[in-house]
């Protein structure tokens, strides 16, 4: 089984690659839905959010309210957002590592993609880094103006804002691609910069497969 990262930035468009891979028949697991399932009531890691940021976290129905979490995470004055990843990162990376044991038995030749957006920021990882985890890892580029305009269309959803909307997500969009950019991507990992047109990404993500298909063949012939 070859095991593949895909990561990229806010807005980089690392959602998209990734359908496109699961449509040419690679396994795809996002990071974000195992963070959704384990931020429920009644799990750890959303004992342990409400433990540290309080109750003001919380919707009405008990529900964590995953907007105002993200307000405190990325607050301007008092980021807490590695707070918030050391309680949240832990559990995903060792989510992750259950899930793609259970196809390395099931498919043992499949190629499994795990879309993460912090696979190289997280310092809270499994002993090893990265590395340990990956045999390979896509990284999804964009222009920053580009990327903040996607996020601001994806929070909007086909809604009109204001100019006070808009300048509050713009501002938000800024201080999230900040942070991402503290931690430089490998110089090993495969580039696929999505600026263009979504034929111009497809053409990338063909050229892309055909090395991870030829990738997890070598892997099959070194290990008969």
């Amino acid at each position: 089984m070859l095991r593949v990262g895909l990561t990229g930035e806010l807005g980089s468009g690392k959602s998209t690659v990734a359908r496109m891979l699961s449509e040419r028949g690679a396994l795809v697991l996002s990071s974000d839905e195992m963070g959704r399932a384990l931020m429920q009531p009644g799990q750890q890691v959303f004992a342990k959010i409400v433990a540290a940021f309080g109750r003001q976290v919380l919707s009405v129905d008990g529900t964590l309210d995953r907007k105002r979490l993200a307000v405190l995470a990325f607050d301007a004055q008092r980021p807490r957002v590695e707070e918030l990843n050391a309680i949240i990162h832990p559990a995903v990376i060792e989510e992750q590592a259950i899930q793609m044991a259970e196809l390395a038995r099931a498919k043992p030749h499949a190629i499994v993609v795990v879309e993460s957006a912090l696979i190289f920021s997280t310092q809270h990882g499994a002993r090893g880094g990265w590395r340990s985890r990956f045999d390979k890892v896509l990284i999804v580029t964009a222009p920053d103006e580009v990327k903040m305009e996607r996020f601001i269309a994806r929070i909007a959803a086909e809604r009109t804002l204001s100019a006070e909307e808009r300048a509050a997500l713009s501002a938000d969009a800024w201080r999230r691609l900040r942070i991402q950019h503290q931690t430089p991507c490998p110089s090993d990992g495969i580039l696929l910069r999505n600026d263009g047109d979504v034929d111009a990404l497809e053409r990338q993500v063909d050229v892309v497969w055909e090395q991870l298909l030829e990738m997890e063949r070598q892997s099959e012939e070194s290990q008969a």
